[in-house]
């Protein structure tokens, strides 16, 4: 049974930015103004680790200090070519974000998120107009997808396409010491000691070669996280957050689950010519018939299931439906229409949906405490395996 269409209006509008933004015209000008202008000090300076740009006086010392990583996620990086799906992005910004409140320093924010086409098939059309027009197309508002000012509760942030941020480069580039920290290779904490670098107005990262996430070094020792993993998905943007709540509302008590199918179904023939995957037991646990035999032990008969799944053929969950009542965010599309312009803002209000549910199943387990349709590992082991479809 399906959860028909709820006969509600959407909900349009959505918030006020938090810095006036320049006119549209100057918007991505503006933010190309102030990387270009930081990427000349940096290459004026002598010293391969650092070097400092301006000159330390009372601007630095009596306002706040900045610390830039890239007019765009992960770039410079390695995925200033390509585009990363949300997940990455989202550990990227959450180590800049928490590298910042490590320092105390306001963070500079990228404007806008690239949308991978991997990830992604609504709002993103080939162009062949100029690299700003096929930015603006393969891309979305930062503001789109999360709530600046409550991210700003817990670390400062201003956008680089504001007129604050750039008035803060100009006036960077005036001083005679201490405006402009470029650096690569050193570490937070002396980021935080070494009064070279403390007492600069602005440390800009973007020397680092690797992808943002991989200068979080202890990422995986999640004790010493400052900023926890659920921080960005707990930041949506007010509209999306909207949009669950009445979704929520609409469905009561449930529960959800998440499969992740299509990205995740590679599979690759050996030298002898036989299939092999990275996880051999994904596409057996994530069809229906192995869900249900899965999911009967936490969630009982008769239940509401909401389901968010990338798989794209129609009806596949359909088997589910004599056993739960079927519930998908397409369901909702007076809600979300309205508003939604791209999967990366559909995967979040998913997501606020799955959060919100009385039991959760993933579709990999990444803590010890998850239920999982599937016991394959998420993390790549790089092993490929003949991939199983029979009971083990």
């Amino acid at each position: 049974m399906a959860i028909p269409p709820p006969r509600i209006a959407g909900a349009g509008g959505g918030r006020k930015p938090r810095v006036p933004p320049l006119p549209p015209a100057r918007t991505l000008l503006t933010a190309f103004a102030a990387a270009v202008a930081l990427a000349v000090l940096c290459l004026l300076s002598s010293s391969p680790a650092a070097s400092l740009s301006g000159a330390w006086r009372s601007g630095a010392r009596n306002g706040d200090k900045y610390l830039y990583w890239g007019g765009r996620i992960d770039c410079p990086g390695k995925h200033c070519s390509s585009c990363a799906g949300l997940g990455h992005q989202e550990s990227s910004l959450r180590c800049a974000l928490e590298e910042a409140l490590f320092l105390g320093r306001t963070f500079v924010m990228p404007t806008r998120m690239c949308l991978s086409s991997l990830h992604n098939t609504k709002g993103v059309l080939p162009s062949s107009g100029t690299s700003k027009q096929r930015w603006e197309e393969s891309s979305c508002a930062m503001e789109s997808l999360y709530d600046i000012d409550q991210i700003s509760r817990t670390v400062p942030v201003i956008l680089d396409n504001s007129k604050k941020w750039h008035d803060i480069v100009s006036r960077s580039m005036e001083l005679e010491v201490g405006g402009v920290a470029c650096v690569t290779g050193v570490s937070r904490d002396e980021l935080k000691q070494n009064p070279i670098y403390s007492t600069a107005l602005i440390i800009n990262r973007t020397a680092s070669p690797l992808a943002w996430f991989m200068e979080c070094k202890d990422r995986k020792n999640r004790s010493s996280v400052m900023l926890s993993y659920k921080f960005l998905p707990s930041m949506p943007a007010k509209q999306l957050k909207d949009a669950a709540n009445k979704m929520k509302e609409i469905l009561g008590d449930y529960d959800a689950i998440h499969v992740r199918r299509g990205d995740l179904l590679k599979n690759r023939k050996d030298r002898f010519g036989v299939e092999r995957s990275l996880h051999p037991h994904l596409d057996r646990d994530t069809r229906p018939e192995y869900i249900r035999k899965r999911i009967a032990k936490w969630i009982p008969p008769g239940r509401t299931l909401f389901i968010a799944s990338n798989e794209r053929t129609p009806g596949f969950f359909s088997p589910l439906s004599d056993r739960y009542k079927l519930a998908y965010s397409s369901n909702f599309s007076s809600i979300l229409d309205p508003i939604i312009e791209n999967n990366y803002q559909l995967f979040m209000v998913e997501r606020l949906m799955m959060q919100g549910a009385k039991t959760f199943v993933k579709t990999m387990r990444e803590l010890d405490s998850d239920l999982t349709l599937c016991d394959d590992p998420k993390k790549n082991t790089k092993v490929w395996q003949r991939p199983v479809y029979t009971d083990d």
